[in-house]
């Protein structure tokens, strides 16, 4: 039973997450017609060398402030562009940065929204007893054609749950991504049995160490079309489709790396891969415990890797936020979105909360973190204010209690709540507590926006015995809220 059902007290800070249309990066930019590219060219060769200097002058002294190094970029470009075109690449080097400087284009990553935060202990505070406490932020920023990246903000909370805010680095830059140096055969055999296309492929994996690199998987790729053109058997379109997917899953699996001098505010995980190319959504980042085999920790989120078409689950994994690790998931039961990870194992199996058909709560456990099969029905919907779908607003968190989950409902005109339920610290798949009403719902000033009547979270922490939840308003912006752990507890009904 519960102990009372007063009303939770919650405290919703001043401070606000908007969107900054100031914050831009740089994205290549061709009008995709060779004719027209070539046209281009010619344009920018009928300038004078004295026009050419002027304009590439001007240009570069227009955006070395936006950028740290707007050179690098147009000279990158340049060199994308002309593998486009039948012209000889002798330029000079001013001739490129010129040329460059018309396939760049800026991009403002979250001129449209900023918001489904998470929140995590900053590296440098882990284990730290102190009444101040270091944190990152992530957010899901929303730009021009609603293409979504994570961005990141520092912070400190105080002893009382306020968080203060450091102010954003004027400079925001994205990586281009390297792929994994080393790829396992038994994580591309899983994946590609899951979509049916491994028989058509095996014997390029047959080729291939239990470890291998990407050009070792080109080589064997052009071996095995190789073997099929000398057979007097070209490779039908159902192999190169297969081939397709094999190339596909070795580009989804990467890295990033950001320098350790650039501030974590102006650091940007934007999509570089055909699978996430409309988007990086909802990462729900969780502080791992041991999470990497070798006494230290690591820091995982799980997110939505979006092409327009279908959602697939994925795994970041980083110890500095500085190099992040990029992985598709693997198992029927990853399919979906919304999964989070409990941040250390149990029983010594992995955990995961999912929502695996889009209603209901579940979880599963398996003893590796990128596969994950067999989810096991946790909850389902049964208030009012969960009627249509739940799912999760990050990962669970320890307490002496229970494993504190904080879960959304979505009820009638599409409303959007944020509630809690307890699980068994030894047994998770056991919910021995729950609130029967949400105890965050978004009020006059939160429920208009892109997305009206929702408010949304993709992870929160506890200090000192009080529950920061950053949350996002409408699908637009993002707030602060604090309340104290047993006011949650108290208000619980317990099996």
């Amino acid at each position: 039973m519960a102990k009372n059902n007063k009303p939770i007290p919650i405290n919703k800070q001043v401070l606000h997450f908007t969107p900054d249309d100031s914050r831009v990066v740089t994205r290549f930019f061709t009008p995709g017609n060779e004719k027209r590219i070539e046209n281009i060219f010619e344009r920018i060769f009928l300038l004078s060398d004295k026009e050419a200097k002027k304009i590439l002058d001007d240009t570069i002294k227009s955006f070395s402030k936006r950028h740290r190094n707007i050179k690098r970029i147009f000279k990158d470009n340049f060199d994308e562009i002309v593998k486009t075109t039948n012209f000889s690449n002798d330029f000079s080097l001013e001739q490129k940065l010129l040329i460059g400087s018309y396939f760049t284009m800026e991009y403002s990553i979250e001129s449209a929204a900023l918001f489904n935060p998470s929140i995590v202990v900053h590296p440098e505070d882990i284990d730290s007893d102190s009444g101040r406490l270091k944190v990152l932020l992530s957010f899901r920023a929303v730009g021009e054609g609603h293409i979504s990246s994570i961005v990141f903000r520092r912070g400190v909370i105080r002893s009382n749950g306020d968080l203060l805010v450091q102010k954003n680095s004027a400079l925001v830059e994205r990586v281009n991504r390297t792929p994994d140096p080393i790829y396992l055969k038994s994580d591309f055999s899983l994946k590609l049995k899951e979509l049916g296309t491994y028989d058509l492929v095996s014997k390029i994996l047959d080729n291939l160490l239990d470890e291998f690199t990407f050009e070792e998987l080109n080589e064997a790729i052009q071996i095995f079309r190789k073997k099929k053109d000398i057979k007097h058997k070209k490779v039908g379109r159902s192999s190169e489709e297969a081939i397709e997917t094999l190339l596909w899953l070795a580009n989804a699996n990467y890295e990033i790396k950001f320098s350790p001098e650039l501030d974590i505010s102006a650091r940007v995980i934007f999509p570089v891969s055909n699978n996430e190319v409309k988007g990086v959504e909802d990462a729900r980042f969780v502080l791992f415990k041991n999470g990497n085999g070798k006494g230290k920790h690591v820091y995982y989120a799980t997110y939505t890797a979006y092409n327009g078409f279908n959602a697939l689950p994925q795994l970041i994994e980083t110890v500095d936020f500085c190099h992040f690790k990029v992985s598709v998931l693997l198992g029927e039961g990853s399919k979906g979105k919304g999964m989070a990870l409990f941040p250390r194992k149990i029983n010594g199996k992995f955990a995961t909360i999912s929502r695996n058909d889009n209603e209901n709560l579940y979880i599963m456990f398996s003893d590796n973190i990128k596969y994950w099969e067999k989810p096991i029905l946790l909850k389902p919907p049964a208030f009012y204010w969960e009627f249509f779908q739940i799912g999760n607003c990050g990962s669970p968190i320890e307490t002496e209690k229970g494993w504190l989950l904080l879960i959304h409902g979505v009820g009638p005109v599409r409303t959007y709540t944020i509630s809690a339920i307890l699980l068994d610290l030894d047994d998770p798949t056991k919910v021995i507590g729950l609130l029967k009403d949400p105890f965050l719902t978004p009020d006059e000033k939160e429920r208009n926006g892109y997305v009206p009547n929702v408010v949304y979270s993709c992870g929160a922490i506890v200090h000192k015995d009080m529950l920061v939840l950053p949350y996002a308003m409408a699908d637009s912006r993002s707030g602060i809220a604090s309340l104290k752990v047993q006011d949650l507890l108290d208000n619980m009904v317990f099996y």
